[in-house]
């Protein structure tokens, strides 16, 4: 097994057992070593640590971003009804908090709120898994405030990680969901297929990527995905890996395969321009390549390393998703 992409991994301890015990929460929220994560609009709360090893994943900063966690007294006078149970992490019980507010609220001195996808490559991996964790914890609650079914108020169990419907007939349950999409490398002998979207940076290209659809498995998404969007026929899917990507709330599955056709045709105007790409066109700075948080980066690595003289991380400089 490839090792853990960004954002997956085992960074904490769940505690999923403990989600319906409210003795044992009342005494977790009560507790001053525990802590919360706060997110503002969809951004996590992070500090300017000392400098660390952040040059060692391709980052041009000499500092190390690390993740900002408040004392349960920080938050608000009296605790707040949607706080999120996360889990253990170095032996702190930790929860997800979303600031309801327009504006910025105050921070600690020394620390901001920032996009995780701007941040997530200077910060010590199991910290920007828990960043991600938790932004999507409360992105989820905050989408599914009505029932799906009768349109009315919901509100939190289970620590957060059921919403109920307050109709007395209703009483509906909703669990966080994902969104699985499938990203893939295809693969031409010495050259690989990427594609590029308009709204992207001048320049950078990534691999081929959408949602599954009802009724269909991983391995027809990624054939149709691929034709769809470039004309490519592929055989030989294989799966490499999968990584959350709490941009809300997909859950990417990573896959390599092979094109048994050649010309490129934009059939579903899905991209902008794509292209065969050979490891000399990337030696070269051609593309500009994705971060290396994301698991596209992760595929395009494995595939060029393989038959490189130089790593791809020390040709890669690490820069923001936007």
């Amino acid at each position: 097994m490839p090792q853990n992409n960004v954002f997956a991994g085992p960074y904490l301890e769940r505690e999923g057992h403990l989600r319906a015990d409210p003795a044992w929460l009342e005494s977790a929220l009560a507790d001053p070593r525990s802590r919360v994560v706060p997110v503002w609009k969809s951004l996590n709360l992070v500090t300017v640590g000392a400098p660390a090893a952040a040059a060692s994943n391709g980052a041009a900063d000499d500092t190390t971003l690390l993740a900002a966690l408040l004392g349960m007294d920080e938050i608000a006078p009296q605790r707040p009804p949607g706080l999120v149970l996360l889990g253990r992490h170095n032996g702190t019980d930790l929860f997800a908090f979303g600031v309801e507010s327009d504006e910025p609220p105050a921070t600690p001195e020394g620390t901001r709120f920032a996009d995780l996808r701007t941040v997530a490559a200077l910060m010590p991996e199991d910290q920007a898994g828990l960043l991600g964790y938790a932004r999507a914890m409360v992105n989820w609650q905050r989408t599914h405030r009505h029932c799906g079914r009768c349109g009315t108020l919901t509100v939190p169990a289970k620590a957060g990680h059921v919403l109920v419907c307050t109709n007395p007939i209703c009483r509906h349950e909703q669990f966080p969901r994902l969104d699985p999409a499938i990203i893939v490398l295809v693969i031409d002998g010495d050259r690989v297929l990427l594609g590029r979207q308009a709204s992207w940076p001048a320049g950078r290209y990534s691999t081929i990527a959408g949602f599954v659809e009802p009724g269909e498995s991983l391995e027809d998404a990624v054939a149709r995905e691929v034709q769809e969007e470039t004309g490519i026929r592929v055989e030989g899917i294989e799966y490499h890996s999968s990584q959350p990507w709490p941009f809300p709330s997909s859950l990417m599955l990573g896959f390599t395969a092979r094109a048994i056709s050649h010309d490129i045709q934009l059939r579903d105007l899905e991209l902008e321009d794509a292209r065969w790409f050979t490891r000399e066109d990337i030696v070269g700075g051609t593309p500009f390549l994705p971060p290396n948080v994301s698991i596209s980066f992760r595929l395009i690595e494995d595939w060029f390393d393989a038959a490189a003289a130089v790593p791809l991380r020390k040709l890669h400089v690490a820069k923001p998703w936007g």
